[in-house]
């Protein structure tokens, strides 16, 4: 009986360990990754000087394009003055806590839609009926909805990462081993047990996975929602600086935005790989 209670409480790591490892990827020397890596942005922005400096005509038009020494004297006046880190910190904001409610909406109902049948058939046909809507079709409701600015915009950006990963967790509940949760069951591990060390670590590569999707799509639903509606942020910099043709200005803000969604994206993968030490690293 103490056996069969103690498997009822290990984790889904201990779990797989039992059986065969998974061989180990060859990995590349350390130095290579990052000297790759920084190549290629490197060969980007030579691409673009090379086109604005040419003024590249085929098809796609560069005439008007700054170069990225102009926006690299754009970008070192602007971060020389307060009023730029106001609208970034009210993008940060908004960004964090919009994805916040939607991690705790999305994956809470991912777990139950994926597990219980009954949840599926109550809650699943709602979120496929809203989920092709696109978030900025949500703005002029969402203005009617929230009493402020800035609430309605944390709903547009909540909402447009609460799909991929509530679906990318109802997969990953759907795509467990059933012989784990059979093997759990054997060793005496009840339904609770069986949810907490076996459903929850199982599902949670499809998690992160949507966890990092969504904070993409939320990023681009934020940037929408600020042009149309908001009074700071860095979307509503950007479209001032396009309606006062300021182009540098507007390379700028693109930069920031790509700069801004790739660390946030990149943190989620970093604590995904923390929270998942079992699997093997490529």
């Amino acid at each position: 009986m103490a056996t069969a209670s103690k498997a009822g409480t290990t984790p889904l790591a201990g779990v797989l360990a039992a059986g065969a490892e998974a061989p180990a990827l060859p990995r590349p020397a350390g130095w290579r990754r990052p000297a790759l890596r920084v190549l290629s942005i490197g060969l980007f922005f030579a691409a673009w000087h090379v086109a604005t400096t040419w003024d590249l005509d085929f098809y796609v038009r560069f005439q008007n394009i700054p170069g990225p020494e102009q926006v690299l004297e754009e970008a070192v006046a602007l971060f020389s003055s307060s009023s730029f880190y106001v609208h970034i910190l009210a993008s940060l904001e908004r960004i964090w806590l919009g994805f916040a409610i939607a991690t705790a909406l999305g994956v809470g109902l991912g777990l139950l839609i994926g597990w219980f049948r009954f949840a599926e058939d109550i809650l699943f046909p709602p979120i496929e009926l809203l989920r092709p809507i696109p978030a900025v079709a949500w703005v002029p409701l969402s203005i009617m909805l929230w009493p402020t600015e800035r609430s309605s915009i944390v709903f547009i950006t909540s909402l447009g990462a609460f799909f991929p990963i509530v679906l990318n967790t109802i997969h990953g509940v759907e795509g467990i081993d059933r012989q784990l949760v059979r093997a759990a069951t054997s060793l005496g591990a009840g339904r609770a047990a069986i949810f907490r060390e076996v459903v929850i670590p199982g599902a949670l590569p499809s998690i992160v996975t949507g966890l990092s999707v969504g904070m993409g799509v939320s990023w681009l639903c934020l940037i929408s929602a600020e042009m149309i509606s908001g009074q700071f942020g860095v979307g509503y910099f950007t479209w001032v600086a396009y309606g006062i043709v300021k182009y540098s200005q507007i390379v700028v803000g693109m930069l920031v935005i790509g700069v801004l969604g790739m660390l946030s994206s990149a943190f989620i993968r970093l604590i995904g790989v923390r929270c998942m030490p079992w699997l093997a690293r490529r």
